[in-house]
């Protein structure tokens, strides 16, 4: 998808703030109400635009642990990778879960009420016999940074 730096600005906008007014966005992009809802539209169509949803500060609805995950599987086949998958996408306590390259098969992030609550879902996803051989627990102690995408590395076209 090619994206100019008009489209950048809608995308910016909305990352900052999902409920901007279309007339608060067309003046970020610097265009008129309507040219600027038929980009946006064709954002959407095209997927640059995922969805729409709010930023939740978890802080300020409680105390919880998150938890980062290295896992291994036992084996590496496409099935292997289709089965754990498929068990994680159940899982809603796994708000992330990135597939990687390297010495572990998969990142996960886990949110839980407590650590026991966390040690409980491990345990399960063990018995559960979705191929995981081993896992390596990081407790996060302080959350640094949680942005949106970084949309200064996308290439434009030369005006």
């Amino acid at each position: 998808m090619k994206l100019d730096k008009i489209d950048l600005k809608i995308l910016a906008a909305l990352q900052r703030d999902g409920r901007i007014t279309k007339l608060n966005l067309a003046t970020e992009a610097g265009l008129s109400a309507a040219a600027c809802w038929e980009r946006l539209r064709r954002l959407e169509a095209a997927g640059a635009i995922a969805r729409y949803s709010a930023v939740i500060d978890a802080n300020r609805l409680g105390r919880f642990a998150t938890v980062l995950v290295e896992i291994t599987l036992k084996s590496h086949r496409q099935a292997d990778f289709q089965r754990f998958e498929a068990a994680i996408l159940r899982e809603p306590s796994v708000v992330a879960c990135d597939a990687v390259g390297g010495g572990i098969d998969y990142l996960l992030r886990v949110v839980t009420p407590d650590i026991d609550s966390y040690q409980r879902l491990i345990d399960q996803l063990l018995e559960a016999e979705i191929g995981i051989d081993r896992y390596f627990t990081y407790i996060v102690t302080k959350a640094i940074k949680n942005a949106g995408f970084p949309l200064e590395i996308v290439e434009t076209p030369a005006l």
